[in-house]
């Protein structure tokens, strides 16, 4: 079963890990006190363990301390955003189902007036 998407904000742990990630401020505000406080400790591995969670973050795939994934920009926003996109996008694919199904109509057509003999200039 698929976990939830974490309550904490990527677009903060983002914003945190930029400047302080180095520190381990992402982690502190995720509640990983343990990783945050090595981190701390290590100037975020030497800057490598900082760019590593910079990349994970910056992809969705940061997890908090309850292992769920940091993947919403603004987790308020979360029903507003089932609700109303998904119909948007089904509106969207729907108009684009027309368009193409406009152009096949087109495209043949146009290959049976091409490949009618009797209009062919001789």
């Amino acid at each position: 079963m698929m976990n939830p998407p974490s309550d904490k904000s990527r677009g903060v742990a983002l914003g945190l890990c930029i400047p302080l990630g180095c520190f381990g401020a992402h982690r502190f505000y995720t509640g990983k006190i343990g990783t945050g406080l090595l981190q701390l400790c290590t100037i975020g591995g030497l800057g490598l363990w900082w760019l590593y969670d910079l990349i994970l973050i910056a992809a969705g795939e940061f997890r908090d301390d309850e292992g769920r994934k940091l993947r919403l920009w603004d987790p308020g926003d979360q029903p507003a955003l089932a609700s109303g996109v998904a119909s948007d996008l089904f509106e969207e694919v729907e108009a684009l189902r027309r368009e193409v199904h406009d152009l096949s109509e087109r495209v043949d057509f146009t290959e049976r007036l091409l490949s009618d003999p009797g209009r062919r200039a001789p």
